[in-house]
């Protein structure tokens, strides 16, 4: 639960920071979430030893980002560069809306559904759908497989994106409870990352063990 909690006290320190722009702040929060697949690196490693019969420990998942190879790296560096793309584009779309009296999220709630900003309002929610999909896609089982196996980059988000598109229905609907228990987890002031963080980051592991056959794979070394 301590990966939740961190999640949690990382969202505050983004609201805190960006508490006099709400623009700058659903682009940040969103934009966080971005990243949230590489952020479960310590699940994986927990749910992995489970699984080998081995006692997980915290130390365990310290040294899983101690130790994070190349490739894992270069993911977390493509998240990264994702999720500073999205605040950028997001800020700018919402940005023409942020005026006048518009200081509150509520403010612009009731300015979009008066028809006026529901132009930039609704790009804004197909921009972040078409983002959140490819990211969901290249990152759905690659994150615990180069954890759990020595391959590059390159194939680890191709399994994952192939491994989405082999199995749509059922990837969709994860898609939806991630979204469904994302959303939950904000509307209780952050505070329910503390539960669906692990809850996702050990279910993702197991998505990946049921979803690749990765016997043919070169196994990572500890």
């Amino acid at each position: 639960m301590l990966h939740g909690v961190l999640v949690f006290i990382a969202g505050w320190v983004i609201l805190a920071l960006a508490r006099n722009s709400w623009p700058l702040m659903a682009s940040a929060l969103s934009g966080f979430v971005l990243v949230a697949p590489i952020l479960a690196t310590g699940l994986y490693e927990l749910s992995r030893r489970r699984e080998q019969g081995r006692q997980p420990r915290l130390a365990d998942a310290v040294r899983a980002w101690q130790r994070g190879t190349r490739p894992l790296v270069a993911l977390g560096l493509l998240l990264f560069a994702a999720a500073t793309a999205w605040v950028v584009a997001s800020t700018l779309l919402l940005g023409p809306l942020a005026r006048g009296t518009l200081t509150q999220p509520l403010d612009f709630l009731r300015y979009a559904v008066d028809g006026q900003g529901w132009l930039l309002f609704s790009l804004w929610l197909l921009a972040g759908g078409l983002g959140a999909a490819l990211v969901f896609a290249a990152t759905a089982v690659s994150a615990p497989l180069l954890l759990d196996r020595a391959v590059d980059l390159r194939t680890a988000v191709l399994t994952s994106v192939r491994a989405v598109g082999d199995n749509p229905l059922p990837m969709a609907l994860w898609a939806a409870v991630i979204m469904l228990a994302t959303l939950a987890s904000l509307a209780t002031a952050l505070a329910g990352f503390v539960l669906t963080v692990p809850v996702i980051g050990h279910a993702t592991w197991h998505a990946y063990r049921d979803l690749v056959d990765a016997k043919a794979l070169p196994t990572r070394v500890d």
